[in-house]
């Protein structure tokens, strides 16, 4: 079974120079996401344009026994055209993604529809048998608001493309000094 073991780190989105300093690491990877949920609970779609390329993927997650399950697949450009015509909730973010020993680490920046930032987040991929996550690479940790609890739904990319609940959840993480 293809069980997703991350965890996630909220990150200061106010931090003008964030998504510049990550975008010029060494190995960083860099895709502009179009994500859209459908009618069923954990299926979604996305593409993701970079370096030239745009791949389409179709995934199925779903947590079982306190793990998730994430299913992937990709999907033909008119499939994800037709999909993408049922879609619910949707989301365009950017993401730097590179591997750090046996550690995958994502940075997303969540986008308004004029392009600006209204939320980042790390999230670091994980061993299955791991509980505890890795410290958060040197130079993100000036730009941390707060550790997400493990499986906590309010930090899931669906629930963090409605803005409204974004806003609300960074408010309460600044107000309560990390934790909310």
């Amino acid at each position: 079974m293809p069980i997703e073991n991350e965890r996630k780190f909220v990150l200061n989105e106010e931090a003008g120079n964030l998504e510049e300093e990550v975008s010029r690491r060494p190995g960083v990877a860099r895709h502009l996401l179009r994500q859209a949920y459908l009618d069923a609970p954990g299926l979604r779609i996305r593409s993701l344009e970079g370096e030239g390329e745009i791949e389409h993927v179709f995934t199925y997650k779903r947590t079982v026994e306190g793990q998730v399950v994430e299913i992937e697949t990709g999907l033909s450009a008119v499939d994800f055209a037709r999909l993408w015509t049922q879609r619910k909730e949707t989301l365009v973010k950017v993401r730097y993604s590179w591997n750090e020993g046996r550690y995958h680490w994502d940075v997303d920046f969540f986008k308004r529809d004029d392009g600006s930032t209204y939320f980042a987040m790390a999230e670091v991929e994980m061993p299955e048998e791991q509980i505890e996550p890795p410290p958060l690479p040197a130079f993100l940790e000036t730009h941390l608001l707060m550790v997400a609890p493990a499986l906590d739904p309010r930090f899931t990319s669906k629930r963090i493309a409605d803005q409204a609940h974004a806003t609300k959840l960074l408010a309460e993480i600044r107000e309560n000094g990390g934790a909310v």
